[in-house]
């Protein structure tokens, strides 16, 4: 059984929105991140409140949240196609993104950002950089989520376009 342009697309959309949060939690992850190892903890504080205040804008939300929507309309327009791997691979790449990276997000990475938030930079706690250490290891899970959800999303749109044939009718 072909999937529809409908299918494929809302595919498509999925892959895109969590390829995009994919690179935005890598780059983060790779440059900031980094950067933000060579600061004390007045610098920290002040720097790091920066960025959570100025993440919390429409496009962000947009793109955080679309990630989840846009994986549950690809499940829900492809459900036709339950028996094929492709789909499963779709269900996968859904589940990892809303348990992986928002349900992740609101219980760990918002706590710590609310956390950093609250320190007066010029007497940040003495633990701050465990905290710092905290944050940084919950946003390289999220780089790990975000990547297997796009890499998931990559292999059902491949898979799809592909003109092997699959005993599962991909």
């Amino acid at each position: 059984m072909r999937a529809s342009y409908v299918e494929n697309g809302t595919l498509a959309i999925a892959l895109l929105i969590t390829g995009i949060m994919a690179g935005f939690f890598y780059t983060y992850t790779f440059n900031v991140n980094l950067a933000m190892l060579e600061v004390d903890g007045e610098i920290y504080a002040i720097v790091q409140s920066l960025f959570n205040e100025n993440v919390r804008h429409f496009m962000f939300f947009i793109f955080f949240f679309g990630g989840g929507a846009a994986s549950i309309i690809a499940i829900l327009v492809n459900l036709r196609h339950y028996k094929s791997f492709s789909f499963w691979l779709i269900v996968t790449a859904g589940l990892i993104y809303i348990f992986g990276i928002i349900i992740f997000t609101s219980q760990v990475n918002l706590p710590l950002n609310y956390e950093t938030e609250s320190w007066i930079p010029k007497a940040v706690p003495e633990d701050w950089m465990q905290t710092r250490d905290a944050w940084n290891q919950a946003n390289a899970l999220r780089v790990i989520f975000s990547s297997v959800t796009f890499a998931c999303y990559i292999l059902a749109l491949f898979l799809r376009a592909s003109k092997i044939p699959h005993p599962q009718n991909i």
